[in-house]
């Protein structure tokens, strides 16, 4: 059992070096480049991490290959034996995991603590493996004859994950891709890489054979390695747009099964009838939580007729009390921006946003910790509306708008037409408009009095339009169904005497 994973966040004076998992322990990266891992609340380099070249990548390939034979023909009952070992060693340790993800990520410790739960939901899952994978069975199709389907797993599948979720989305799609017999590597972000070896050790720790699971630490470099590599059989990536309709396309140009989820602008429509408080708080909550950055946030508020100015009013009411700080104030509620750069463009959409027309009802920027590390603060735009980078563009940080409209069908109509089908929700008290709102709505996963309808785990999570490139949404059962590729069996075992030459086509009946 390794034990240079339990990084050291309180030294920043000399950066601790990160590196590959390799076989079942720590591999440091001889490439000779670099990439240096922040602390967001703090802006100092508390790691240099190791960047793959295409030795390594070959290498992670190559183990993950040399693996798949051996856990292939693993029975289902140790593969879910592994993971529930490796679901409790993740809830013995959802502390230390979650100060890992604050370490380098930012979020606060209890919003650190929701993404664990999250994935921790989708390992259960895949302990049901034994179920999930059962096939079905056709006694005498025919005179003599029995068919039956079966799932076999593919190979070598990879996952290239976002700096956002570095502990919850590896866990959508590694549990799924190992408990239905597939080798893994998973390539997470350059951000905050240090949760992943963690999640390796577990994994060992629990019982997964060594090459089963692979951490492979790299940048464009590694990504394009792992689309191209011949070896790879399927590729599951999370993050922006442009970047899911690359990994799409190079993928599949390369004859790969590939699932790319790409980037959201989220609308949150509140009708006249709403609950009017219950929709201030969602809003506050589902914009500014983990300080915006995630595909699921809500980002519009589309506020239908009379119920703009006293929404509006809420939640700018509510706005100063949200507590900023970093994941060791107990009391704070929102971390810092991943990056520098990241703040920096934030705050630029806030900057131009009056000159587009909108109106900067509270403006964030310039927060009192922002010398500190990579913090804003939230802001709030109100008439925002097509045509405006504040409202078009994917801001991924706290910033709100507000678009206001006359009727329901002229707020239906503004989440239809827009680029991105990821989440929306409708706010109301009829139940009639809300059964027509998710009926008509063309966006791939939609909340009723629920800001942010992430599925349950026994769904999948996947959305519409630019918002996913590919056929099968993620993790629940179209997960299983991606990992695996069916084979159907037609059988006889007939009396020798009855055989005889045919030639013609096959008869069921």
């Amino acid at each position: 059992m390794t034990t240079t994973i339990q990084k050291d966040t309180t030294d920043t004076a000399t950066p601790s070096p990160i590196g590959h998992w390799f076989s079942g322990k720590v591999v440091h990266s001889a490439s000779g480049r670099t990439s240096p891992v922040y602390d967001p609340a703090t802006g100092q380099v508390t790691g240099t991490l190791g960047l793959a070249d295409d030795g390594e990548i070959n290498e992670a390939v190559r183990i993950a290959k040399a693996a798949f034979p051996a856990w292939r023909a693993t029975g289902l009952g140790r593969r879910a034996e592994i993971l529930f070992k490796f679901r409790a060693l993740i809830d013995d340790n959802r502390d230390h995991i979650a100060s890992l993800i604050s370490a380098e990520h930012g979020k606060v410790h209890s919003d650190a603590l929701g993404e664990l739960a999250r994935g921790l939901e989708n390992v259960e899952f895949a302990c049901g493996i034994p179920q999930l994978l059962k096939g079905g069975f056709s006694e005498q199709a025919a005179r003599g004859v029995d068919v039956y389907s079966i799932r076999q797993p593919l190979g070598v599948v990879a996952g290239i994950t976002p700096f956002n979720f570095p502990a919850m989305v590896p866990m959508w799609m590694f549990a799924n891709a190992i408990a239905c017999g597939n080798t893994f590597i998973l390539k997470p972000s350059e951000r905050d890489p240090s949760v992943s070896l963690f999640l390796a050790e577990l994994l060992q720790r629990a019982g997964l054979p060594d090459g089963v699971f692979t951490v492979l630490h790299g940048d464009k470099q590694a990504v394009d390695g792992l689309l191209t590599h011949p070896d790879v059989k399927a590729v599951s990536f999370v993050g922006s747009t442009p970047i899911a309709k690359y990994v799409y396309e190079t993928g599949t140009r390369n004859g790969k099964r590939v699932q790319a989820l790409g980037g959201a602008k989220n609308h949150m429509l509140v009708l006249p009838d709403a609950d009017l408080d219950m929709a201030a708080d969602a809003a506050v909550s589902a914009a500014f939580g983990s300080a915006g950055e995630r595909c699921m946030a809500i980002s519009v508020v589309v506020a239908v007729g009379n119920v703009a100015d006293p929404l509006l009013a809420a939640i700018q009411k509510r706005m100063p009390n949200v507590k900023i700080g970093p994941a060791s104030d107990g009391q704070a509620e929102m971390g810092p921006l991943i990056t520098k750069e990241a703040r920096d463009r934030v705050e630029g959409y806030v900057a131009n946003a009056a000159a587009e027309g909108a109106t900067v009802v509270v403006d964030g920027r310039n927060h009192a910790l922002a010398e500190q590390g990579f913090f804003t603060g939230v802001s709030l735009l109100d008439g925002v509306k097509p045509g405006m980078k504040c409202y078009d563009d994917e801001i991924f940080g706290p910033v709100l708008g507000v678009a206001r409209v006359n009727t329901y069908e002229e707020g239906l109509k503004l989440i239809n037409d827009n680029l991105y089908g990821n989440g929306t929700a409708i706010f109301t008290r009829d139940g009639g408009v809300a059964r027509q709102f998710q009926f008509d709505v063309e966006v791939g996963m939609v909340g009723v009095n629920v800001p942010i309808p992430v599925p349950v785990s026994y769904y999948s999570f996947g959305g519409w339009k630019a918002s996913l490139f590919g056929d099968t949404h993620m993790y629940g059962p179209e997960g299983v169904q991606f990992y695996t590729r069916g084979k159907v069996v037609t059988s006889r075992w007939p009396d020798p005497a009855t055989s005889r030459i045919d030639l013609g086509f096959p008869q069921n009946r």
